[in-house]
């Protein structure tokens, strides 16, 4: 499963936990850096982003993904829009919360959302 990480460097504990969540093995952490100039518009800048990565279309709809967003909401909903563009479907994505009462602050794998199903869900609801 390749993991497209847009936020901060997964440790190794979050590697480890996002194998044992999802049941497959993490082949490549893709790190990409997401600072976002406000002046310019944020699709341009997602656009860029992801063609930097080295995926062709068909490995685009085809790859397994997981994605680590960006904690910046705009950025992160802009980014989402693409991926859906060009894979076919929402990926899953990964949430990260603190450990309570660690010092210095750290984080752990709290869930996968997967986007698709809540897509398909809400379907059933018009």
């Amino acid at each position: 499963m390749l993991v497209l990480n847009f936020s901060h460097p997964l440790t190794p504990s979050q590697r480890t936990q996002l194998e044992e969540i999802t049941g497959d093995k993490i082949t490549e952490i893709c790190d990409i850096p997401a600072h976002f100039d406000h002046a310019q518009p944020f699709a341009e800048q997602i656009r860029a982003l992801i063609d930097s990565i080295a995926l062709t279309p068909k490995q685009w709809q085809t790859t397994p993904l997981l994605l680590v967003p960006p904690a910046y909401n705009f950025a992160a909903m802009t980014l989402l829009a693409e991926l859906h563009g060009r894979m076919g479907y929402f990926p899953a994505i990964v949430r990260i919360r603190p450990i309570e009462g660690r010092l210095p602050p750290q984080y752990e794998i709290a869930e996968i959302i997967n986007l698709q199903e809540i897509r398909a869900d809400a379907r059933t609801k018009r």
